[in-house]
């Protein structure tokens, strides 16, 4: 795996996470950046995480060495001038349930796009376009978030519905059913969990995998100290169980509030435009958003990255915008040292969400590494069995 070369510094607001730096086999020039910690108490976190009041870029990278420099808009750079790409959105019925996917492109390796926490496949609009005309693009919502269904999780009793294992195999079913083919998963922030863990579930479905600033996950359960867990378990079902979350929520779900987050999130705040702010507000008014808004910001359990990267089989890219407030760079470090990981790639000015923000430095990334890792289709022969 290469290392990564930045000379971009940031204050990260978090310790390092408790497990260890693992070794590779493989020589590795490991750069340490230059940045001051500030540690926070868990509840803080928490806070962060619920407080919404509130141009060129360079990325390096000893496999690509300089990828981008270029002082142009992020509009002119993603600007689809080729009448012939058209895309297009369709409805898949997984196990009875309605899921909204968007799809362009007729020939080349199969790229699925996976969207973050409240996010949905209108994030990838700026990628779409592009990738399509040497690609078939799939951008997907995952059930629970965007236009597709979003069933009510006290439904399912105590069993958890809203977890990665359910939007892993979401996935891997999404390309036995309607892709009929291996595929490459391009995923933000959760979405990236979503990826590996559907990559371990099916390893013969996932030719390769870009993370681009994937969560920590630090309001997991297992990274918090032992007296702090009790109150935040106390915190969850406040949340969950009494109308302050519903209040809450309805203080989230306002143009101003989605506004501010992703101000919040993007370093070049010139990109949260009115559109950007429909496309993420308006499918958290629908009926059970709320719902699943509430159950997911109290899902402490589940898969760490840490703990599916060892059993992921194919090649990883990581790319992390080293501006992102929610997900420090010094800590996503930590993954470029596990062997399925060939790179990790810094993006210098960028935010929490790179393929948004930054699309001319994603979208050739994402060209560059599918390149490197396509075989000739095996669509006619591939396996429908998980």
């Amino acid at each position: 795996m290469a290392s990564t070369t930045t000379t971009a510094s940031s204050t990260l607001p978090l310790s390092k996470p408790d497990f260890p730096v693992l070794s590779s086999p493989r020589n590795k020039k490991l750069i340490v950046c230059r940045t001051h910690f500030q540690q926070y108490p868990t509840l803080r976190r928490i806070s962060n995480l619920l407080r919404f009041n509130s141009n060129g870029f360079v990325a390096f990278s000893r496999l690509n060495d300089q990828i981008e420099e270029n002082g142009l808009s992020t509009q002119d750079m993603v600007s689809n001038n080729d009448p012939g790409i058209e895309v297009q959105s369709r409805i898949w019925n997984w196990r009875g349930y309605s899921i909204r996917y968007q799809y362009s492109g007729n020939s080349g390796p199969a790229l699925v796009l996976v969207h973050g926490f409240g996010a949905n496949s209108d994030h990838w609009r700026k990628n779409i376009p592009v990738l399509a005309k040497s690609h078939r693009v799939y951008s997907i919502d995952l059930i629970g978030y965007g236009y597709s269904d979003k069933p009510n999780p006290r439904q399912f009793g105590d069993n958890l519905f809203y977890t990665f294992e359910t939007w892993a195999t979401q996935l891997n079913e999404f390309c036995i059913d309607v892709i009929k083919d291996e595929a490459f998963f391009i995923c933000n922030s959760i979405g990236g969990l979503v990826g590996l863990q559907a990559a371990v579930m099916a390893p013969q479905i996932c030719k390769g995998i870009i993370l681009l600033n994937i969560s920590l996950r630090m309001l997991h359960i297992k990274k918090q100290p032992w007296f702090g867990k009790p109150l935040i378990r106390s915190f969850q079902n406040l949340l969950r169980n009494t109308a302050l979350g519903k209040y809450f929520y309805k203080s989230v779900a306002t143009p101003d509030s989605v506004r501010s987050i992703l101000c919040q999130c993007y370093h070049d705040t010139s990109q949260v435009t009115e559109e950007l702010v429909q496309k993420i507000l308006n499918p958290g008014l629908e009926p059970g958003a709320a719902d699943v808004f509430l159950e997911f910001i109290c899902y402490s359990a589940g898969p760490l990255p840490e703990e599916l990267l060892p059993q992921v089989k194919c090649p990883i890219l990581i790319a992390w915008g080293d501006k992102d407030p929610w997900e420090p760079l010094e800590l996503g470090r930590n993954y470029e040292n596990f062997d399925s990981v060939e790179d990790f790639i810094v993006l210098p000015n960028v935010g929490h969400c790179p393929q948004d923000e930054a699309p001319h430095l994603v979208n050739p990334l994402v060209e560059s590494f599918v390149a490197r890792h396509a075989t000739p289709s095996t669509s006619t022969s591939f396996s429908t069995t998980i």
